[in-house]
């Protein structure tokens, strides 16, 4: 097969704002006011230069180089912040690269956000015209695939409707197939399939292999779900830290990008005495194993010292595969809580635990419910690993997803 891209040495450099340093006295401050015109006057001349170890410096991609052939389904993965989103938009020429060079043979669909290149006040049959002609294609070309762009939407009743009145789901489903059906030679698929529903994303997951292995075209697809990358694609490359850190057969890169994951902390503390200061993990064994239907026990220490009025703390267990499994709440509501006192103990006890055997994680949230604000946020913690003692009998209706799991009962500590 022909390469039909080739990325050499892409490197992509960003300027980014610097807090003020804040004054620890009134004279201190004096002093900063009677030096900001000489600071602002030396950070106007240094805007056109870029010194690389400066700390307003930020290099989203960095001497990235990889080839794709023609008809190859390439899956792109990373955490969020990896650069993946940036060498989208270089590849799409919605950006310029900073270093690099790149070669691509054939014309590019891309869809990288929801509704991107929509025009709000068009309905959705004009739009599928303005992307068509962006495309570069004819009105009779256009015309020939219109009634097969419509009926794979699933939006015919609101195509003559206007795209704003359109919901984000909606206009998912209509930029998917615009792009997928205009017969680009490469196709460009974001995160944006997780807006759909599960019904849909098989439908276009079942399109997209349609669109490589029978008609021959490229397809790069970005996505959290390492169940739909093993479906889709044959190779993957991982981007961390907007380096490529591994190239291969799909199978090693999602093994390879899971045993990244697992160095984090099988729990979390801070010292500061603001949000979230402890999650940790009482699981049936030692090392943060688990024997499939034992108890489970999640402590969670919250700081009561930003005036919270009716705490609310939840959190939300992920399989290696950053599929969502069950989600556990609290509401300060439903107890008798002391909200004077400086932080708050609750403990989560799930006395049978029944998931598949594999690797998981926490994901832990925190607000005030009166005043609905969101304090602090922490994800992909406590990782753990459920294995199973004896015959699984029918707990189950997919790997990775529990039929059931009994609810958890919270205490105070």
């Amino acid at each position: 097969m022909d390469t039909i891209i080739k990325v050499e040495n892409l490197s992509k450099r960003y300027r980014i704002g610097l807090q003020e340093k804040k004054a620890d006295t009134f004279a201190q401050q004096l002093w900063n006011n009677l030096k900001a015109p000489v600071k602002n006057f030396q950070r106007i001349k240094s805007l056109g230069k870029f010194e690389e170890e400066s700390e307003s410096v930020h290099w989203a991609l960095k001497d990235v180089s990889f080839e794709v052939k023609q008809g190859e389904v390439l899956g792109i993965i990373g955490k969020n912040g990896a650069g993946k989103s940036t060498l989208l938009k270089i590849l799409s020429k919605i950006t310029e690269p900073t270093l690099g060079r790149i070669e691509m043979n054939g014309r590019v669909a891309a869809l990288l956000e929801v509704g991107t290149g929509f025009h709000p006040e068009l309905t959705g049959r004009e739009n599928i015209y303005m992307n068509g002609t962006i495309l570069g294609m004819t009105k009779k070309e256009i015309d020939r695939k219109l009634d097969e762009i419509i009926d794979f939407s699933g939006v015919e009743k609101y195509i003559d409707t206007p795209v704003k009145f359109y919901s984000s789901g909606m206009r998912v489903r209509l930029g998917f197939s615009v792009a997928a059906h205009l017969e680009p030679e490469i196709l460009i698929i974001d995160e944006v399939l997780a807006v759909g529903d599960y019904e849909f994303q098989q439908k276009c997951l079942g399109k997209m292999e349609d669109v490589s292995k029978k008609e021959g075209r490229t397809v790069l697809f970005v996505s959290h779900n390492m169940q739909a990358v093993s479906t889709l694609t044959k190779s993957a490359i991982i981007l961390q830290n907007g380096k490529l850190v591994f190239n291969g057969e799909t199978e090693h890169s999602i093994g390879t990008y899971l045993s990244l994951q697992k160095t984090k902390s099988t729990g979390f503390f801070k010292e500061d005495s603001k949000g979230i200061i402890s999650v940790s993990l009482k699981t049936s064994e030692p090392n943060n194993v688990h024997r499939f239907n034992e108890k489970l026990i999640v402590e969670i220490v919250v700081s009561l010292s930003q005036k919270v009025k009716k705490p609310a703390v939840s959190y939300q267990v992920f399989d290696e595969f950053d599929n969502a499994i069950f989600h556990e709440l609290f509401l300060s509501s439903e107890y008798e809580i002391d909200l004077s006192s400086d932080s708050l103990k609750i403990i989560s006890e799930i006395e049978n635990l029944r998931l598949y055997p594999g690797s998981y994680f926490l994901k832990v949230h925190y607000a005030d419910n009166s005043s609905k604000t969101k304090l602090d946020m922490l994800s992909e913690i406590c990782h753990f690993n459920v294995e199973v003692m004896g015959e699984l009998r029918d707990y189950y209706w997919q790997p990775g997803v529990a039929k059931y799991v009994e609810r958890g009962n919270w205490k105070i500590g």
